[in-house]
């Protein structure tokens, strides 16, 4: 059992009005047994207990958390495991103590990560009647799903999946798609966006990368290993899988579906000072995660003994989060990046990514590089030019929408002027290289990197007004927003 650790209020060294707490009712205890899932060991930390939150640590909690916020809306978040374990009761008295709780003028988002498999019309009535988000996991179609998506007898588990999806679909209940991105699902990328956009009917998806660290000999190591086991998506693969998801949404499906990482990127380019990612900003600190009996951690990844920040048992939520502790586990963010991130011309849309994945070396041999800097390097200088685009839209009064439009019709020209060309002539996508060996090849295809840049859109210089001309022209439209956490 971690050591416990209290906080004065003499510690305080800052005062968020608002933080996200990930709550686990059943702690790391689960119905499935996902190959890669990295919480599955941490019912270790708490080996033979029961790992069920009691009323009182509920009332506690519930308490605790309203009370330290200074903002109108309080996110009530529920994660696992597997949080529908817990029973629809104990989600019931969370409702009812919120507003024994609420301050005047406050109001609830109630989400939920879930595997869907438990899911039937009684959840989803719940759900639908307290305006919960749900957070719903597929992998892609079957065959990519189940590749590590299984119970605890190695049984996939696709078909119950998309019967708990149906049902929020029936009941009208507002979620998203969360899809894991290994090393076999990271080579379909195109048939993982169309599956969740045309099959399972999504708008919202968001594609969390698969980075499971070990040692040398294979063996899982979590925050200590040096290595990412065979599993783990590729830096390289994860890159080009954003990528090509990137060119299918950017010329048919702005403004109609929404990518979390795509989303994230517009408002870095917006020059936001929030991405809505915490992965990619500039500090962290205010994501915490929350234990079935009240111990908190400084972050979902690092529930480990050593980013145990306290128990609400034995101080406030207010006193534990504005502690030195938690202050500089967010701080260490920035302060940690070595020299070739702070070089880099990227650094503003990535800020590093999540410290957690930061265990490779740079190019000259500085520790503290993140596993997937060569991926999100790759897409993100990839996306720039239709970023730009996009974000001058909107600074102009327009949808950002209107970018397919603009990339189809620089794309029929430019095919117009490859067919005026012969084969020996130099390709018009400025590649050097001859038509017949370039754009002119069998199966070539047009990406919009190879498009001559003629538009002339400026990475415009941020300022508070384009800061908040931006904000009211986000990408998403108003409340679509990412509001869960990965």
């Amino acid at each position: 059992m971690p050591a416990r650790r209290t906080r004065s209020d003499e510690e305080r060294v800052w005062s968020p009005e608002a933080v996200h707490i990930l709550g686990k009712p059943t702690g790391a205890i689960c119905n499935l047994g996902c190959s890669y899932c990295f919480f599955l060991d941490k019912e270790q930390l708490y080996a033979g207990d029961r790992f069920r939150m009691s009323e009182e640590m509920l009332d506690n909690y519930i308490r605790s958390l309203i009370e330290m916020h200074q903002v109108p809306q309080v996110t009530v978040a529920w994660q696992g495991g597997e949080p529908t374990l817990m029973g629809i009761d104990f989600y019931r008295r969370s409702i009812e103590l919120e507003e024994r709780y609420r301050k005047p003028g406050m109001s609830f988002l109630n989400t939920m990560q879930t595997n869907g498999t438990l899911l039937n019309d009684e959840w989803c009535e719940f759900f639908a009647e307290h305006d919960f988000l749900i957070g719903i996991s597929i992998d892609g179609p079957r065959e990519l799903h189940d590749a590590y998506r299984v119970t605890k007898r190695g049984e996939g588990t696709f078909d119950k999946v998309m019967a708990g999806l149906r049902l929020l679909q029936k009941h009208n209940v507002e979620y998203n798609i969360l899809t894991t991105v290994n090393h076999i699902n990271g080579d379909y990328p195109l048939e993982v966006y169309r599956f969740l956009r045309d099959d399972a009917g999504t708008d919202w998806m968001q594609f969390i990368p698969v980075v499971e660290r070990v040692d040398e000999h294979g063996n899982a190591a979590d925050l200590r290993g040096t290595l990412a086991s065979e599993r783990s998506v590729g830096a390289e693969q994860f890159g080009s899988f954003l990528i090509t998801v990137f060119d299918e949404w950017v010329r048919h499906d702005v403004g109609a579906v929404f990518v979390q990482t795509i989303e994230a990127a517009a408002r870095n380019w917006a020059g936001m000072d929030q991405s809505g990612m915490c992965v990619f900003n500039e500090t962290c600190g205010l994501g915490l995660a929350l234990e079935h009996n009240g111990d908190i951690y400084s972050c979902d990844h690092f529930v480990d003994p050593e980013f145990l920040v306290g128990n609400i048992n034995e101080a406030s939520i207010g006193t534990l989060v504005s502690g030195r502790q938690q202050y500089d586990f967010g701080q260490d963010k920035r302060a940690g990046l070595p020299q070739y991130c702070l070089d880099c011309d990227v650094r503003f849309a990535c800020h590093g990514e999540c410290p957690k994945n930061r265990f490779i070396t740079t190019p000259d041999g500085e520790p503290g590089l993140n596993y997937l800097c060569a991926g999100f390097k790759s897409f993100f200088h990839h996306i720039d030019r239709p970023m730009r685009i996009m974000i001058d839209l909107m600074r102009r009064g327009q949808p950002a929408a209107g970018v397919m439009d603009i990339l189809a019709a620089e794309e029929q020209q430019f095919r117009n002027a490859l067919q005026a060309l012969g084969r020996n002539d130099g390709c018009p996508c400025g590649s050097g290289r001859k038509v017949k060996h370039c754009h002119g090849a069998p199966q070539s295809s047009v990406p919009a990197r190879s498009l001559p840049d003629h538009l002339g859109v400026p990475r415009a210089p941020v300022t508070e007004r384009g800061k908040r001309a931006a904000a009211r022209t986000a990408v998403s439209p108003p409340g679509s927003e990412p509001k869960l956490a990965p």
